[in-house]
């Protein structure tokens, strides 16, 4: 019998319909269990060792691990983690993902679960057309349950037996025969494998196929799943080539996580498979080392065949357990010397790549609405900061004589108002991508509010630049305020410094926990300041007291700080829902 490309083809479309059943199963319980995704999201801004039961955790619902490292590239990306706690992620993500082995292993050659697998869709039908709750996206968990493992059955039928080739059987034996570079090999072809596929777990679940089916002995297994390590990795770091520079360190971590991990296993890789092999024996399963390719599997009975099966596939699956827990267990601990090592490895290009990326939310919105509107409200607050750190620029502008230092901060006033611009650009259009996705009201009526804030903000950092340009023409003009001119616009500068304060308390946290108490009493302020500065000034022009060209830059000042109250003020409302304007 000879394997045709028919066969190939149609083992690939196996292949594909396992993969696509992941994708759907994945995305399905993403979108259903959002809020369970922000609350064990929350928990990963306290430890790395938490962090590494937060990415388990997370890795266990969404059942990819390159779903759980590229969400924790696209959070350190948009800031919502720093580069520490990603490790500890990562590391709990290589844990999480074993299970997806273990769940291959049992239901896939243990439990008929494909006989199953149309009942379940029967019963997932109706719940998509549920449009409350959460139902539909729970079918769409079960139909990609069901997808999975049908695709599953489908590739297990499309490999032949070994038995039926023994030119292939000659081929690997003479590979297999090589001792330590027989493993180096298979770790390439494993990385190599999973590279193609971009999953790891799909790359298991071929090696798992291969081991029961007799093409592959259970040491070329297990190098094949240290190189699905290595391979995982790719995909974190594609994802970073779109992001700034700390998702770029975030997904070195994980790469120098994986590869470690595989160069200390290489060292002790035989006296680890005898560890497998007793603890497979000690749990009275059989020995998974008794079975190699010359072992002839023609003779033996259809449970004979099955007892060999659960052992090989157990052993892989503890195989993978074991490496991973002890890679963890031996690495968690230098976490900060990792993160120190690749921001060494990957510098910034320059000071603004490190602290006003305009890609922070560039690789993609998530499968959960509740994690994606997560990223936008933190660059919403990065935003916030920005037209803050305008606002202090332009501040500085008032006491400061040096020519060269006035024309460097207007040049840094000029940086932040593009950068404020584009900001604006790239949160909306992410905002609008989100709200292409199904939405709840909630969901809804919150990208509503960020569209809103957005637009305030960016007419805010308008303002300022205004205003730095009418200092600028003062500069020009060689005008000069007098002492309580000087004062005053310092001191309406420094209320609205006090609202910029309380807006950004408001924006980095939970939007319906603002107080719009202390803003109100400062936007008061800041009218009344300007109203009384305003009649103080004509009572002055009335004396001749100012210069007049003076006077109208003092006056232009002062209107344009009102203003920029006004949209402080608008943000905040807007983050209440006390006022959402378009």
């Amino acid at each position: 019998m000879n394997f045709s490309l028919f066969d190939l083809i149609e083992a690939l479309g196996a292949l594909g319909f396992f993969i696509y059943g992941m994708k759907v199963m994945s995305e399905g319980i993403q979108k259903a269990a959002g809020d369970q995704l922000k609350q064990v999201l929350n928990t990963m801004t306290r430890n790395r060792f938490l962090g590494v039961l937060s990415g388990f955790l997370i890795t266990l619902l969404v059942q990819s691990s390159s779903a759980t490292t590229v969400m924790t590239v696209s959070f350190v990306n948009a800031g919502l983690l720093s580069l520490l706690q990603s490790a500890g992620i990562v590391m709990g993500a290589n844990i999480g993902t074993t299970v997806t082995a273990w769940m291959v292993s049992f239901f896939g050659f243990k439990v008929n679960i494909a006989a199953m697998s149309l009942p379940i869709i029967a019963v997932a039908l109706p719940m998509l057309f549920v449009r409350k709750g959460n139902w539909r996206f729970w079918a769409e968990f079960l139909i990609g349950f069901a997808l999975l493992f049908l695709g599953l059955k489908f590739l297990k039928d499309s490999v032949p037996e070994i038995d039926q080739h023994p030119e292939i059987l000659e081929f690997l034996r003479g590979f297999a025969n090589l001792g330590y570079l027989s493993y180096f090999i298979f770790i390439l072809i494993g990385t190599f494998i999973t590279i193609i596929v971009q999953s790891s777990s799909a790359s298991m679940t071929i090696t798992l196929v291969l081991v029961a089916k007799g093409w592959i002995t259970f040491d070329v297994a297990a190098a094949l799943v240290l190189g699905e390590n290595i391979g995982t990795t790719v995909t974190a770091e594609l994802a970073a080539l779109v992001g700034n520079v700390h998702a770029k360190r975030a997904a070195r971590i994980h790469s120098m996580f994986n590869v470690i991990g595989v160069t200390w296993m290489m060292l002790l890789f035989p006296f680890f498979l005898q560890l497998v092999d007793i603890v497979l024996i000690s749990l009275g399963f059989q020995s998974p080392l008794l079975w190699g390719l010359n072992t002839e599997l023609d003779g033996f009975t259809a449970e004979e065949l099955h007892t060999r099966e659960t052992a090989v596939t157990y052993g892989l699956s503890t195989f993978h357990t074991i490496f991973n827990v002890t890679n963890m267990l031996m690495l968690v601990w230098f976490a900060p010397q990792l993160a120190r090592l690749a921001e060494k490895m990957i510098k910034p290009k320059d000071e603004e790549d490190e602290k006003f990326n305009l890609e922070y939310i560039g690789s993609g919105v998530t499968a959960s609405v509740e994690l994606s509107l997560m990223e936008a409200q933190k660059e919403i607050s990065h935003f916030g900061n920005v037209v803050f750190k305008m606002m202090n620029t332009m501040n500085g502008l008032i006491l400061e004589k040096n020519p060269g230092k006035i024309k460097k901060r207007l040049k840094k006033i000029q940086t932040y108002e593009d950068i404020s611009d584009q900001m604006e650009l790239a949160v909306g259009q992410y905002l609008i991508k989100i709200s292409e996705t199904e939405l709840s009201e909630k969901s809804s009526l919150k990208i509503r509010t960020m569209l809103s804030i957005i637009n305030d903000l960016e007419r805010g950092g308008d303002v300022i630049y205004q205003m730095s340009r009418t200092f600028e023409r003062k500069v020009d003009a060689k005008i000069w305020f007098t002492p309580s001119q000087r004062e005053k616009v310092l001191e309406l500068f420094e209320k609205v410094k006090e609202a910029f304060v309380i807006m950004e308390d408001i924006l980095e946290k939970d939007y319906s926990t603002g107080n719009l108490t202390d803003i109100q009493a400062v936007e008061n302020e800041i009218d009344e300041l300007h109203a009384k500065f305003r009649k103080q000034h004509l009572k002055s022009i009335e004396k001749g007291d100012y210069n007049i060209k003076a006077g109208l830059i003092y006056v232009d000042l002062l209107s344009s700080a009102e203003k920029l109250g006004d949209h402080i003020h608008d943000v905040c409302k807007a983050a209440k829902g006390d006022s959402v304007r378009f």
